[in-house]
């Protein structure tokens, strides 16, 4: 996906800013801070974009890395918002609360976790008991042929299984949803990579290779798998109308945290990433809104 040019409004890089460790101040206040998940970073930073034009008065940071960093620094209170792939854990929140700092939740869209192959992988679809075989730690699928899949010549059977680093609110969602829960961990052969960016640059020059990342990652050198809730069923192709009418089976909300609820420019940015406008923007990054516009 193309990276929007940087503007001078909008302070657009993939490092974690160096910001006070107490919390946000008031003489700060035009400058809104947001961290976290790679998953949201694009449509991010296209917020962040349209929102400079229309209020060159405030400052925007958008910042990745991952929900994890991003959840962090809510518990810190060194943030604005966190962008996020997957829900704040208990655990999380109390030592938020222990800082002194009251995370609230506002789900700003919707995401459908695709599994990538590359173009000519002649694979049909996959079930999810099948997605949990080839993922989970001494899983019993490990070549293509075990799926009813042939090669093409000269390319391995064997399945190259890629994943994202622990620090993704992604991985943790597919770990919870495919393989069953935090108790269950992945196949240690796995490749792992820390952005979508990398997940889908290696599938795509990799023919025996399956990734998993956001719709928004879609490319025309990879191609997603539809997915069958079980043998039998229907295999759905993801995509915004398969999210939103909730027929695709691995579909998850996607949230910004902040510490208590937003007031002033903070809040001014969130309400009109919840318009209209904002969802506009989200839709028109291949994210699927809140509602059908």
């Amino acid at each position: 996906m193309k990276t929007p040019a940087p503007l001078t409004t909008v302070v657009l890089t993939t490092f974690a800013l160096v910001v006070p460790s107490c919390t946000r101040s008031a003489a700060n206040e035009r400058m809104i801070q947001v961290l976290g998940s790679n998953t949201l970073l694009e449509v991010g930073r296209a917020w962040a974009e349209t929102y400079s034009k229309l209020h060159p008065d405030v400052s925007l940071s958008v910042n990745g890395g991952g929900s994890g960093k991003g959840i962090a620094g809510i518990i810190d209170g060194t943030v604005d918002f966190a962008n996020s792939s997957r829900k704040m854990e208990p655990g999380e929140i109390e030592q938020a609360r222990k800082k002194g700092h009251e995370p609230v939740e506002h789900q700003v869209g919707y995401d459908g976790i695709a599994l990538f192959v590359h173009k000519d992988n002649p694979v049909a679809s996959l079930t999810m008991e099948q997605l949990k075989q080839i993922y989970i730690e001494k899983g019993a699928i490990t070549k293509w042929s075990q799926v009813g899949v042939k090669m093409p010549a000269g390319t391995s059977d064997d399945i190259v299984v890629v994943s994202r680093d622990d620090a993704s609110g992604t991985y943790e969602y597919f770990r919870d949803d495919v393989l069953g829960g935090k108790t269950f961990n992945f196949r240690n052969e796995k490749r792992t990579m820390s952005s979508p960016t990398e997940i889908i640059d290696l599938v795509s020059k990799t023919k025996n290779a399956i990734g998993y990342s956001g719709l928004a990652s879609s490319r025309a050198d990879v191609r997603a798998v539809p997915i069958a809730k079980k043998e039998g069923d229907k295999p759905i192709t993801p995509s915004i109308d398969t999210v939103l009418d909730k027929t695709y089976p691995i579909s998850r909300p996607l949230f910004m945290y902040s510490v208590g609820e937003p007031k002033g420019p903070a809040k001014e940015y969130l309400d009109w990433i919840l318009s209209d406008a904002g969802q506009r923007v989200l839709l028109d990054n291949h994210y699927p809104p809140l509602r059908r516009l």
